[in-house]
């Protein structure tokens, strides 16, 4: 139904390779949405809850120059770079997910984030992964 190869690359690589910053995630085989349906489509089948989980800690060096940083206030950079790559391999996750249950579309996506102890965030991207059919409007246009 929609066309897509998924790419199960490394976060790190990802950020540097795609012309999209990491959390503008373009998919085209798997309808990935925050709302509870997709436009011109029906859904015909709920086909379960689908995730991805990282957890995700700064390197040292990264922890190093943040705390520099974090003294004079303002946006980290360094840790900024980590909850993106961290969002970014959750997503994948529950997309991979998605397409491994046959789905054409997640509905309801969300994030949450989670400090597991001190340093390490657990990140968790969820949705409805469910079958769509086009629409009768959309069928007789």
């Amino acid at each position: 139904m929609f066309e897509y190869t998924s790419h199960m690359a490394s976060s790190e690589a990802l950020i540097t390779s795609s012309p999209y910053r990491v959390g503008v995630e373009r998919t085209r085989n798997v309808i990935v949405t925050t709302g509870n349906d997709v436009a011109g489509y029906d859904v015909v089948d709920y086909l379960g809850i689908v995730r991805g989980l990282t957890v995700r800690s700064p390197s040292f060096g990264k922890t190093f120059i943040g705390a520099f940083r974090a003294l004079r206030g303002g946006n980290i950079k360094e840790y900024a770079e980590v909850c993106e790559a961290a969002r970014h391999e959750a997503f994948l996750q529950m997309h991979a997910h998605a397409e491994a249950l046959g789905a054409d579309a997640i509905l309801g996506m969300r994030y949450d984030a989670t400090e597991f102890m001190g340093g390490t965030t657990e990140v968790l991207a969820y949705g409805t992964a469910v079958k769509l059919r086009a629409s009768e409007l959309r069928s007789a246009r």
